[in-house]
């Protein structure tokens, strides 16, 4: 099988994330409750670690794809910003009424490529709807966990 178009993926994540860290550290400053402020180096380093992660797990899937732990951490991080384009980015903009950066991205690049992939894994009897799922909530917790995390470590190794 040919897998070339999963680094589709990756340049899916990397404009979605260049278009928040354009945005959304001033964006975050917004009198709401929906997301906490949050300083451009906070910001830069989370997205940078988070991307680099992205595309570790998929050259990891292309290299090593019998690997059911590197298959699932994969297939976790397409359903993952599957879900991220509708929480926080559709749902924001909904509720607050102005554009959450992100959210064009979000919905013309990862969610028409990573369900398309994701599709693909299926027909051709790579993954289950079952894997999907479970991979999806798993890595996407994980993802939530290490966001505040990435936010102090960036805010304590970046000064500029």
């Amino acid at each position: 099988m040919e897998k070339y178009y999963l680094v589709f993926f990756c340049l899916a994540i990397t404009l979605h994330n260049l278009e928040e860290a354009l945005w959304l550290p001033r964006w975050s400053q917004l009198d709401t409750s929906f997301q906490k402020p949050v300083t451009p180096d906070e910001f830069h380093f989370a997205v940078l670690i988070i991307t680099a992660l992205a595309y570790l797990v998929t050259f990891l899937y292309l290299n090593f794809s019998n690997s059911n732990a590197i298959k699932w951490a994969f297939i976790g991080f397409l359903g993952s910003m599957i879900f991220n384009a509708i929480f926080p980015h559709l749902i924001g903009t909904l509720l607050m009424k102005t554009y959450v950066p992100g959210l064009a991205t979000a919905l013309l690049l990862n969610i028409p490529i990573n369900t398309v992939i994701l599709y693909k894994l299926h027909t051709l009897n790579l993954v289950t709807l079952k894997e999907i799922v479970i991979s999806t909530v798993v890595i996407g917790m994980i993802l939530l966990a290490m966001i505040p995390f990435l936010f102090m470590l960036g805010e304590s190794l970046i000064n500029y």
